[in-house]
């Protein structure tokens, strides 16, 4: 049985992530409640607040979200399944976060995907 768990960090968090591999077991994450729509968002929004606390005056929020069988393990990069993030530099903590697929990570990080 699996959980979808989020993982807040930053732009540059989400760059080390990818270049181990892995999301290490030591990051802090929030598990969804349950399989609803309501919790999962809570959970999201939960994250991205932790993510808001992580960042150094400007830059985005990232929440990685992943698909684990141990929610308190690391997160091989195969077991994400989406991330979301600030559409803009700056944006109010209180603002959606925006949807991208895993295959969307490379222009997250070198800026493209945000227009």
């Amino acid at each position: 049985m699996s959980q979808r768990i989020y993982v807040p960090t930053t732009l540059s968090g989400l760059a080390a992530y990818a270049a181990a591999g892995e999301v290490p077991a030591t990051e802090e994450r929030f598990v969804a409640p349950d399989e609803t729509e309501e919790g999962e968002y809570a959970a999201l929004v939960a994250a991205g607040a932790a993510a808001a606390e992580l960042l150094d005056g400007s830059g985005r929020r990232i929440v990685v979200v992943a698909e684990v069988a141990d929610p308190d393990g690391p997160v091989p990069l195969r077991d994400v399944v989406a991330v979301h993030a600030d559409p803009e530099e700056g944006a109010h903590p209180d603002d959606d976060l925006a949807w991208f697929a895993t295959q969307e990570i490379p222009q997250l990080l070198d800026g493209s995907a945000f227009g």
